[in-house]
């Protein structure tokens, strides 16, 4: 019988399947391969562009345009490292629960950081705030079943969201306020929409889960019987079987 995490595949991102230079299904992946490195460092620039971000009064030109690059070149790691492990076989469990991770270390750090500045709304922040926070929090809660990977819809959600904040980040005139906005409207009604996605995979794999328990159970506690219709399955039905003399039911009624 096959199990719930073996159901459980990616839409798309790290857990899509593996490409054709991938290993043989039973060669272990190593867990400090680039696809994972790449995951790690965009981790790392977390701080380096937060650093960048407030300088001076937040709002110097070169110092805007220095944190936008670096946010940038963190964005475009999420790209590279999924195709790396798609196309070289470095999918790992690690890689599919710590790119997303990523991901919303970098998208948080963003939004906290314009809010903070008075360039951004709290309450954009704390939608997608409370919604990351939420899905990590559910992925780590499945976890001891399965790892729910980033879905094509999570992954659209990230893009737009990546975009519309490289838009707040960058130092553009007032003219390009609506586009801006525009961009991060869109990014919440994703962020909103891939949450609730989540949530009912959740509940569709503890359901799986919970179905094949019991399947399995039942299964244990059905008796074995013989086609006479005698429990073969224990010890003790046989002993009631048997007179005392030590012959069979059979040869007493003969």
């Amino acid at each position: 019988m096959s199990t719930p995490r073996q159901h459980v595949t990616a839409s798309g991102g790290s857990g899509a399947a593996p490409g054709p230079h991938a290993g043989s299904p039973h060669d272990p992946v190593p867990l400090w391969n680039i696809a994972n490195i790449l995951t790690v460092g965009r981790i790392a620039l977390v701080p380096v562009f937060l650093v960048l971000l407030f300088v001076g009064d937040g709002h110097d030109i070169g110092w805007r345009l220095a944190a936008t690059g670096v946010f940038a070149i963190a964005a475009i790691t999420d790209r590279i490292d999924g195709q790396l492990a798609r196309k070289h076989g470095l999918v790992t469990d690690f890689g599919k629960l710590a790119d997303p991770i990523a991901d919303k270390a970098l998208i948080g750090a963003a939004l906290v950081g314009l809010s903070m500045l008075g360039d951004l709304s709290w309450w954009v922040t704390g939608i997608i705030a409370a919604r990351e926070l939420g899905i990590t929090a559910l992925r780590f809660a499945v976890l001891r079943h399965a790892v729910i990977p980033a879905s094509r819809g999570g992954k659209l959600k990230t893009l737009v969201q990546t975009l519309a904040i490289g838009v707040y980040l960058l130092p553009l005139p007032e003219s390009v306020a609506p586009v801006a906005i525009g961009l991060m409207i869109l990014a919440v009604a994703l962020t909103v929409v891939t949450g609730l996605d989540y949530v009912v995979q959740a509940i569709r794999l503890r359901t799986g889960v919970r179905r094949s328990e019991s399947e399995t159970a039942r299964a244990e506690d059905v008796p074995r019987v013989d086609v006479l219709g005698v429990d073969v399955a224990g010890e003790g039905a046989a002993a009631q079987d048997t007179p005392g003399d030590g012959r069979t039911v059979g040869e007493d009624a003969r």
